[in-house]
């Protein structure tokens, strides 16, 4: 396996590197966004825009399958643009998106209005604690490469964890900056649990990214906390960093559950 997806004809077809850690044979909700992102990016006019926002609506965990993407744009325009997407599986949507993408083009801002923040520092190397335990020997867990900051899969609270692909989206293809952000968004629960995850189960319905710019470079971080509320819904909200600083955020909406 060289890529988190094959091409099979006009689809795709999903492999073990985009197994979650939850279900032997479902995907984590990552690998899918990316490859759905990629689609909005195939969309005419692409050059002249960015992506800004896009939500995606989970509708039921996505099995290690073949998969199929179609992207439109609903709501033309010169300056902004709405964009669809849905991802199929035998004929089942599984996961939508819609995003907003605008024009870009120079504007003269004042310096102070555009500073960015530096953000968290990338470890020189991995520590001793790395992906939660999956039980398989392949998966998301491989096919990330995993640093934390602060924090980790076992530890109840906060988290900073920087992630960088190993392989690419789809085979024989260079991973575009949103793929790469995609990708990698959908962690911040996962490294920022409030409570013990052997006790609790938490499942995640979407996820929102809004991008203030693309990150620049391989690797994007995740600096993440989950907030639970006791009628058993929860949000996990993340700013999203490359090791110039911020460049956006997520938001994840949680169902919150005894095992």
């Amino acid at each position: 396996m060289e890529a988190f997806y094959e091409r099979d004809g006009g689809g795709f077809v999903a492999t073990e590197l985009t197994r979650g850690p939850w279900d032997p044979g479902a995907q984590h909700a990552g690998p899918p966004a990316a490859l759905v992102g990629r689609a909005l990016e195939a969309l005419p006019e692409a050059e002249d825009f960015q992506v800004c926002r896009v939500t995606f609506e989970i509708l039921r965990s996505i099995p290690i399958a073949p998969v199929a993407v179609e992207a439109r744009i609903v709501r033309p325009g010169r300056r902004v643009q709405m964009l669809e997407a849905e991802l199929r599986v035998a004929g089942e949507v599984l996961m939508m998106a819609r995003a907003w993408r605008l024009r870009t083009a120079p504007v003269e801002l004042p310096e102070e209005a555009t500073a960015i923040g530096a953000g968290p520092s990338l470890p020189s190397e991995s520590g001793p604690t790395s992906f939660l335990p999956s039980g398989h020997d392949v998966g998301y867990h491989t096919a990330m490469e995993l640093r934390f900051s602060s924090g980790s899969f076992l530890e109840l609270g906060p988290a900073t964890a920087w992630l960088r692909m190993r392989h690419p989206l789809v085979e024989d293809e260079e991973p575009s900056p949103l793929e790469r952000t995609l990708i990698a968004a959908d962690v911040g629960n996962g490294i920022s649990g409030a409570v013990d995850f052997r006790r609790f189960l938490f499942v995640n319905v979407d996820l929102t990214v809004q991008l203030e710019r693309l990150p620049e470079g391989e690797w994007v971080c995740v600096d993440a906390v989950t907030l639970p509320r006791v009628r058993g819904n929860a949000t996990a909200e993340s700013v999203l960093s490359d090791e110039r600083g911020r460049i956006g955020r997520a938001l994840q909406t949680l169902l919150v559950a005894a095992r």
